[in-house]
């Protein structure tokens, strides 16, 4: 990690600091004085903009990682919390040596907005030397720098290089000293002593930041921790035929419960959970679907992976039960006859159906039969059951009959009696055939029609087609109560062109 990153201004405010102390040691005067009370001011301000921009750091982090992601971002938020833990109780203490060292000056002086004695020379020296205070801040700073260190991950930590330090001062002229000897010891005005101790709050600060980010940083990248496995089995199709494999591939998987990938199906996406997603197809028609779909997440580098989930197939099919009544399957010649055709497991699209005498029209489960003769037809299914291989499913054998013959009607009635008047209404016959259901009508070709009054010879007309002739229209017109019509020898053809010798009418006329 580039550590100890400082702004131009920062690094200008360190340089001058350095010069000042060197010039210390020359006895010069006030002005130089000013200028560390105008370094520490300076210090103390980029201090507090670095305090503003963590705390900015910290409230972006908790309104987003933290809530979208609690269970991953909370261990990565309290440790960079401890982080900052770590720090403030190093810049606490130096606090309390600054307030210490102030009260010992005599504290500020609203004249020059600095400690009273900020020249002096001893007091300095009494409070970090002879008491050892300097020794003490040399040991929390190096432990402070270890522990800030020890947060970072592995691959930050080897990078690390922090502006906060202790390290010992190169000799000069042959002369050692100790860390806090250069700083703090003879010759070092209590004005460069209180701009020095601004430093280090300014670099444990500085060291801070850039810790807590490198730790938050870390919830950017979606690690995957394989914490969960399970043993799975993924077969091509549920739905097997008897003679039809059935293969499996058994496997066992890990995934990450803590990771919430985006997974997408058809582009929407789907609801996640424990790394897990739930994809729920739709199931409003019948046949055989297909989905698929993707997983993207990010990689420990923060690159988005994208995954495609391989084509998944699933079969739709009304609950449904099959009767075959054996004595009841029959086929009518002259009608069409609809068939519906399935088989569970397979797409209606894949199913390919024959018939053995007559034709077969018709696709995707709805077929028509027509049949001509009769006898028996067979019904053969055959299907798909696997790429490039099809199979017979199975057969039903019908028996194909005649259409029953139809009833003949004059008057709406097949006979009895009815009012003279409604006779004489009438211009035709008809042959209708009731409780059949297929839509199968039949024509009256020729008749025979007998009108018998009382007391009277019968006299008899024919006629071609199903309407009266005018001498049967003639006749009709004069019948009265008492009067019998008789309506015989006809003859229908229906849709399957035979003709038809139907039962005769007898009407009575009151």
């Amino acid at each position: 990690m580039a550590g100890g990153k400082q702004t131009p201004r920062q690094r200008m405010i360190g340089i001058l600091y350095l010069v000042l102390l060197g010039l210390i040691a020359l006895n010069v005067p006030d002005s130089l004085l000013d200028s560390f009370k105008n370094i520490k001011i300076s210090l103390d301000t980029s201090t507090g903009n670095v305090t503003k921009g963590i705390n900015d750091t910290y409230s972006t982090f908790e309104a987003t990682k933290l809530k979208e992601q609690h269970d991953r971002a909370q261990p990565i938020y309290d440790r960079a919390k401890k982080a900052s833990a770590v720090a403030k109780a190093l810049n606490d203490y130096v606090q309390a040596l600054r307030d210490q060292l102030v009260a010992e000056g005599g504290g500020i002086n609203a004249n020059i907005n600095d400690v009273g004695a900020r020249d002096n020379l001893d007091i300095s020296p009494h409070i970090m030397i002879a008491n050892k205070k300097g020794e003490e801040l040399r040991k929390k700073i190096i432990d402070t720098r270890t522990k800030l260190v020890g947060l970072l991950s592995p691959k930050d930590r080897a990078g690390a290089n922090f502006s906060l330090n202790a390290d010992e001062p190169k000799q000069s002229g042959g002369v050692s000293k100790t860390w806090e000897e250069a700083y703090f010891g003879d010759g070092i005005p209590l004005g460069a002593t209180l701009t020095t101790l601004a430093k280090i709050q300014a670099d444990t600060k500085n060291a801070e930041n850039e810790v807590v980010k490198k730790i938050l940083g870390e919830a950017e990248k979606a690690q995957v921790n394989l914490d969960k496995f399970s043993a799975v089995a993924v077969a091509p199709t549920s739905y097997v035929l008897v003679g039809q494999p059935y293969t499996a591939e058994v496997f066992l998987t890990a995934y990450d419960s803590h990771l919430s990938p985006s997974i997408t199906v058809g582009g929407s996406s789907i609801p996640v959970s424990e790394g897990k997603g739930k994809y729920s197809g739709s199931t409003s028609s019948e046949g055989l679907h297909t989905w698929t779909g993707e997983i993207s997440f990010k990689d420990n580098d923060g690159k988005i992976q994208h995954y495609p989930i391989p084509a998944q197939t699933y079969m739709v099919a009304r609950p449904s039960a099959v009767v075959s009544p054996d004595k009841m399957n029959v086929l009518y010649i002259g009608v069409p006859n609809p068939l519906s055709v399935s088989a569970p497991g397979i797409a209606k699209e894949k199913l390919h159906v024959s018939i053995s005498s007559g034709s077969l029209s018709g696709s995707a489960g709805h077929y028509v039969a027509e049949v001509n003769s009769m006898g028996t037809a067979t019904v053969t299914v055959s299907g798909e059951i696997a790429p490039g291989k099809t199979a017979t499913l199975g057969s039903t054998l019908f028996r194909v009959k005649r259409i029953p013959d139809p009833k003949a009607m004059f008057a709406g009635k097949s006979g009895g009696t009815t009012g003279a008047a409604n006779i004489r209404a009438q211009d035709r016959i008809f042959a209708k055939l009731e409780g059949f259901d297929f839509d199968a009508k039949f024509n009256v070709t020729r008749f025979t029609m007998l009108v018998i009054k009382p007391r009277q010879d019968a006299i008899t007309y024919s006629a071609n087609g199903n309407e009266m002739t005018a001498a049967m229209r003639t006749a009709i017109n004069s019948v009265t109560p008492g009067t019998t019509v008789v309506f015989r020898d006809i003859i229908a053809v229906g849709p399957d062109h035979t003709q038809r010798g139907l039962d005769g009418i007898v009407i009575s006329a009151n």
